[in-house]
Order: structure tokens, then C-alpha cells, then sequence
């Protein structure tokens, strides 16, 4: 009997990619927010995650916060988004992107009164999309529990620096 012998010099190809149009993608409508999968931890191997965000004219993204596990990359497609990395703010207009490294304080919002359209890429993913279905849950619930909120942003990766000010709404 002769054994297979595994090839040790060829590459075995696959064909697994993935193209995801304009308009589609899971979508979730977060109050005015909307979040598009565009590639998911499933379809990457939790190694990568891309979602479009619409944020309506004076829109919270997320307050300041950070990650241990997972870097976030920001592109602005449309309209001017209000950054702030650190203790730092940054007015990002379209074609800007933002690399934040995890450990570095970031949050987002839109302060005009344009809709700001953007790419978020989560590396590696952490199944965010659980995070962005837990959110539409938390935050469709009158009034918003801040606890539930704070025990789905830490399973997700994600440390709000103040817990007393860390729900996405103004004052």
C-alpha cells in the first residue's frame, strides 16, 4: 500500500471570494444609524470585519472608548466626520481614513447637518455584527438599560473611558 503523500511545493487554489455590491449586505437601522455587512467574521474567519454607517445630520457613532483585541480603521466617503483620538478632535472630510490601533482612545459623530457616510473595518472582526444586532436591541429599548449597554460593549472588545456618559445620544 502506498501512502498520499501530501504536496509540499503547490499551493491548493480556492475559490472563496466574496463580492458584495452597492446596497448589499445585512442591514440594521439603529434609531437613525444604518449598518451594512459588507464582510462578516463568518465570511473571513473572524479574521476581518467591513461595515458601511450612515450617520444622520447631529449623530453619536460611539463616545470615547477603546479596544484591547481588535484594531478599527475609519474611511469617510461622504460628508465631514467629527473624530476624537485621544483628547484630540479631528474633522475627517471625504476620502480621509483613520487607523486606530487598539489601546488608543477613539470616538465618532457627525456634528453638521449632512448625512456622513463611512467605511468601518474591525481586524481582527471579534463577531462584531452580534455586537451591531445587540445594539439595535439595547438601544430600541425605552429607556436605554445602561448596564445591558455596557455588558454588550465589553463582550464585544470595547471600554467606554466613562461609564456615566457613554450611551450614543446628546443631551
Amino acid at each position: 500500500m502506498n501512502p498520499i503523500k501530501e504536496n509540499y511545493f503547490e499551493d491548493n487554489l480556492e475559490d472563496n471570494a466574496s463580492i458584495i455590491k452597492p446596497n448589499e449586505g445585512e442591514k440594521i437601522e439603529l434609531n437613525t444609524i444604518s449598518i451594512t455587512f459588507k464582510v462578516t467574521s463568518e465570511m473571513s474567519n473572524d479574521q476581518l470585519g467591513v461595515y458601511e454607517i450612515s450617520l444622520p445630520p447631529m449623530a453619536i457613532g460611539a463616545k470615547l472608548h477603546y479596544h484591547r483585541f481588535m484594531d478599527e480603521t475609519f474611511i469617510v466617503n461622504e460628508g465631514i466626520l467629527t473624530m476624537q483620538v485621544a483628547d484630540k478632535e479631528y474633522q475627517a472630510k471625504p476620502g480621509t481614513v483613520a487607523y486606530v490601533p487598539r489601546f488608543t482612545l477613539h470616538g465618532f459623530k457627525n456634528d453638521t447637518d449632512k448625512t456622513v457616510k463611512l467605511t468601518l473595518i474591525f481586524n481582527p472582526s471579534q463577531k462584531r455584527e452580534g455586537f451591531f444586532k445587540g445594539l439595535y436591541e439595547t438601544l430600541n429599548e425605552v429607556p436605554i438599560n445602561p448596564q445591558k449597554y455596557l455588558k454588550l460593549y465589553n463582550k464585544y472588545d470595547s471600554f467606554p473611558i466613562d461609564t456615566s456618559n457613554m450611551i450614543p445620544t446628546r443631551e
